[in-house]
């Protein structure tokens, strides 16, 4: 059913949020029962360690149709291209599974995300776990909630004791030594560090405590969208690699307690130009 949404009222927000967690979950329904199914010829690689199936793009085409009619003329914005990508009023903005590689090796850590933004605002997000059958979601002035139940960040304070989840970019090979020797200095000042596969998991568990902070860089919008919302809402601090809001156009990303997030950009500072 189409509706407007101005001014954004929280109980609307809730309702749409209820929806696109409908959404999320039949993709994500699509997605278990199709673990072990995809034989070899049936991936596609887009560029150096980055894989598509025919699942990604089916549970796409689940996504855009069910999200179609939530809001009034909807734009997308798809990792798989789907549907033609338009910024509108409203946009969707997708990651049908994230985490390929992990769902075609059968390691159970991948998700699905569903951000939507209103005027560049992220205003409700949904993330899947896909294989913990856990639906994290949050809507702007509404808190961030898995199952039901709220969430919030973790209460940590020091860096020797907080868990650290991160990724690397692959196609940028002449920057790793740089964040090899940052995860170095970030492993000497933290209990610990995790590298999952699934950015958008990444942020889902800064947001409900299982993670203390998250940082990464050469991230997509469909890679953060609805995780980020999430960490916000559960009380947490998302900026980019200098400390500002411009996360997205920067592709770079830090997501964290708001305790640790100082130590954090410091740390970072140290071996990565704010501008890259």
């Amino acid at each position: 059913m189409l509706r407007w949404i101005e001014p954004m009222d929280s109980q609307t927000l809730s309702q749409i949020t209820k929806e696109v967690c409908t959404a999320a979950n039949k993709a994500a329904e699509f997605i278990r029962s199709q673990v072990g199914k995809v034989t070899s010829d049936q991936i596609e690689s887009k560029e150096q360690n980055s894989l598509v199936s025919y699942v990604d793009k089916t549970a796409e085409k689940i996504l855009v149709e069910a999200l179609t009619p939530i809001v009034p003329a909807p734009g997308f914005e798809t990792e798989e291209d789907t549907v033609e990508n338009t910024r509108c009023a409203y946009t969707w903005i997708i990651d049908p599974l994230d985490g390929t590689t992990n769902f075609l090796q059968q390691i159970p850590i991948f998700s699905v995300s569903v951000g939507l933004v209103h005027h560049g605002k992220i205003i409700v997000g949904c993330v899947i776990d896909v294989m913990q059958n856990d639906c994290y979601y949050a809507w702007l002035g509404g808190g961030a909630w898995v199952n039901q139940r709220r969430i919030h960040v973790s209460q940590k304070t020091k860096m020797s004791e907080a868990i650290i989840a991160t990724g690397f970019p692959y196609y940028e090979p002449d920057k790793l030594h740089k964040l090899t020797d940052l995860f170095r200095d970030i492993l000497a000042s933290a209990r610990g560090i995790r590298r999952l596969g699934s950015a958008a998991l990444d942020l889902t568990y800064v947001a409900c405590g299982k993670m203390d902070a998250f940082y990464e860089t050469q991230l997509n919008p469909w890679d953060i969208a609805a995780g980020t919302i999430l960490v916000r809402e559960a009380g947490g601090v998302v900026t980019d690699f200098s400390g500002n809001g411009d996360f997205v156009s920067k592709k770079q990303i830090i997501a964290s307690n708001g305790h640790l997030h100082q130590d954090i950009t410091e740390i970072l500072g140290r071996h990565i130009s704010v501008e890259q």
